[in-house]
């Protein structure tokens, strides 16, 4: 934490002057409190090139005692441990989706065995704080068919509730599917295969007082493309055993819902547009009534791509939302006019869905960004106001480059942590480091630890978990 070496206070402009000693190019952090028991974060700044002091002037009025303080960005955090697991079925690769840190400190993954290509079957994998197998729920998860999809999770008192999808007999459709297990072993508590209409799944859920609102999609056109189906978004509502009790269809907003959290009046709901073409957001009343709908992103002016595909979403502590994905925005694939092909999309909104500032990022590794791929899946909001998201980035074309960050061709684990005003506080990659990782990484999904780190998901072809450190 730097020290003010100035303090003066400007009569004629009634603002304090400051300066403080500081290292040259270097970001700071400026933080405010009442008590020194909470400091609430207001904004960053670079200092100078060839200067080792910093001035700031402090227009604040008030009666009030309040305290400040300047800290450094702390670094990038670091690798402390990996594993990763398959399912029961040793033949097939396994692809995780979502993480979350539990009550007990573990982790929790959920996914499929499989794919929808292949015998597609939902899987969970329980670990303790240390990455240490718990348990595994496969076999009980399954009826038939390929077409069985593990979307998310969440914790309730006396077990995990799984989102999803089963399939539909030997169709190749699928239902919606919502099951209960139980917390010490991974057996079934209940499951219930819902039919909502065509070829449909839940993406995501969350408790409420009356059991539980779960969001997804039916009439999916394009099932077998798990990552925008084409679909018709709707909201389901199922009592505290998992049985519906309603539907809200939200088509005309969202053709796929894909995560849903409660604030103080109501419910947040984000996905994807029609055509997957901006990020959606909709606010639903705690009674059931749409009370606004917003679309963001980037819209192109001529005939370069303009999609923007939303598929992470976190509320901070003050109920602001962050929104993460990826966009190709203004990317041609041929020609002159090339430019970046896929990029990280991550957008801040207040409560009432007001854009606050939007940030395109990507290509961490220095490529031809007009053959990487940088693909946002999930986000946390931190306790600085900021949020911290995770992606994969690499490439899917012929082209292949090799610099000092290593090769285009090996995918790996992207993270980026954003301060609370959209400043970039650092991003890093991770990789395998043996032939036991696997050789490809990509980040599914991330969520805090108890210790002030993260646990992120990480798809290598099994379910990867990767616990960074404290940042």
């Amino acid at each position: 934490m730097s020290v003010f070496s100035g303090i003066n206070y400007n009569y004629l402009l009634n603002r304090f002057d400051l300066t403080f000693n500081c290292k040259t190019n270097t970001l700071y952090r400026f933080w405010e409190s009442q008590n020194f028991d909470e400091w609430s974060y207001n904004y960053s700044f670079t200092s100078g090139l060839n200067t080792t002091s910093y001035d700031l002037t402090l227009n604040y009025q008030t009666n009030n005692v309040k305290f400040f303080k300047i800290d450094e960005i702390p670094p990038p955090p670091e690798r402390e441990w990996f594993t990763n697991y398959n399912g029961l079925r040793n033949n097939k690769e396994s692809h995780g989706h979502f993480i979350l840190t539990c009550n007990d400190g573990g982790f929790l993954q959920v996914g499929e065995s499989g794919s929808p290509y292949d015998s597609g079957r939902i899987l969970v994998i329980k670990t303790d704080s240390f990455g240490n197998l718990v348990w595994k729920q496969e076999t009980d998860l399954y009826l038939s068919g390929r077409y069985n999809l593990g979307n998310s999770l969440i914790e309730v008192s006396d077990g995990y509730i799984i989102f999803g999808a089963q399939s539909n007999g030997g169709s190749n459709t699928q239902n919606s599917m919502i099951a209960k297990l139980n917390k010490s072993n991974g057996s079934v508590v209940f499951i219930h295969n819902i039919d909502n209409g065509g070829s449909d799944a839940f993406e995501h859920g969350i408790e409420t007082q009356n059991g539980f609102i779960a969001v997804g999609y039916n009439y999916a056109e394009d099932p077998n493309n798990t990552f925008h189906t084409e679909g018709r978004g709707l909201i389901t509502f199922l009592n505290i055993n998992g049985i519906k009790t309603g539907t809200i269809n939200i088509n005309n907003y969202l053709a796929q819902a894909y995560r849903i959290y409660a604030v103080s009046d109501g419910y947040i709901i984000s996905g994807q547009t029609a055509e997957t073409l901006q990020f959606g957001v909709v606010k639903l009343s705690l009674n059931g009534s749409i009370l606004w709908f917003n679309d963001y992103g980037f819209e192109s002016a001529d005939d370069s791509s303009d999609y923007d595909h939303c598929f992470g979403m976190a509320v901070g502590k003050n109920e602001e939302i962050f929104l993460t994905g990826h966009t190709q925005y203004l990317y041609e694939p041929n020609g002159s006019a090339q430019s970046n092909n896929w990029d990280t999309l991550t957008i801040k909104l207040d409560k009432n869905g007001n854009e606050i500032w939007k940030i395109r990022k990507g290509n961490p590794r220095g490529f031809d960004p007009r053959f990487i791929h940088d693909e946002a899946w999930g986000i946390s909001a931190t306790p600085d106001g900021g949020c911290i998201i995770v992606a994969g980035s690499g490439d899917e074309y012929s082209y292949s480059e090799t610099n000092s960050n290593g090769n285009s061709n090996q995918w790996v684990v992207y993270v980026i942590k954003f301060s609370s005003d959209g400043i970039v506080e650092w991003e890093k990659v991770f990789q395998s480091q043996n032939e036991t990782e696997g050789f490809d990484w990509a980040g599914e999904d991330i969520a805090l630890t108890n210790d002030g780190g993260a646990i992120i998901a990480v798809d290598n072809g099994k379910f990867g978990f990767l616990k960074i450190s404290s940042f």
